[in-house]
């Protein structure tokens, strides 16, 4: 791979693009006592980076290698349709374009992406400033797999009080796991859309809705 310090940027939980107002879901699991400790922690991070991990660094990937190859868009806008068809819940359907608009504003301040990419989910808009950074699609795979795992592991922190090193740990065994899904999705960068992932989290997107209705929440998601 190239363009590891950039790399290393793009997957900063301190990059101002909002990724730290969200929790994944782990707020409305710990809320509706699903998730009380680190080994729920370690289940919890385990499944969301076998779904919604895979997910994103498929159309990461795939929205990456389009950039330079779709002047028109023609390509990320069936991959933003892909993704509208596998997020049933209209609150994380929201949430996804919520920081899919901030990762592009960061990116157009950041590393100069075109300002006429506005409105994508955020899988797509990490595919974009990725590629506008000099990354490849193994790159922003790496940096979408490894973000539905960091965001709510971070999360966890604020929200039960968990050993930080403890939870870094987790992370750290996720490694292998991450590097293997983004070279997958690499492979699969070029695929139809019908043909990439579409692994769902059934109880995560019941738990959105529910979020979503919270007059209280620490998170946006």
């Amino acid at each position: 791979m190239t363009g590891l310090a950039t790399l290393l940027v793009l997957a900063d939980g301190r990059l101002p693009a909002g990724g730290h107002a969200h929790s994944g879901g782990l707020e409305a699991a710990v809320t509706g006592g699903r998730l009380r400790d680190l080994t729920g922690l370690a289940g919890f991070l385990r499944g969301r980076l076998g779904t919604t991990g895979r997910v994103t660094a498929a159309f990461a990937a795939a929205a990456c290698a389009a950039v330079t190859g779709d002047p028109d868009g023609h390509r990320l806008d069936a991959l933003d349709e892909g993704l509208d068809a596998r997020t049933p819940s209209p609150a994380l359907r929201r949430a996804s374009r919520a920081q899919g608009r901030a990762l592009l504003r960061a990116g157009r301040a950041i590393w100069s992406v075109d300002p006429a990419r506005r409105d994508r989910h955020h899988p797509v808009a990490l595919g974009i400033v990725a590629a506008t950074a000099g990354l490849a699609p193994v790159e922003a795979a790496l940096a979408g797999a490894y973000g539905t795992v960091s965001g709510p592991a971070s999360a966890a922190v604020r929200l039960l009080g968990l050993d930080p090193y403890a939870v870094h740990a987790l992370l750290a065994e996720l490694a292998g796991p991450c590097d293997r899904l983004a070279a997958l999705a690499a492979a699969g960068a070029d695929d139809p859309v019908d043909r990439l992932p579409a692994d769902s989290a059934p109880l995560l997107e019941i738990g959105a809705e529910v979020h979503a209705s919270w007059e209280v929440r620490l998170f946006a998601s």
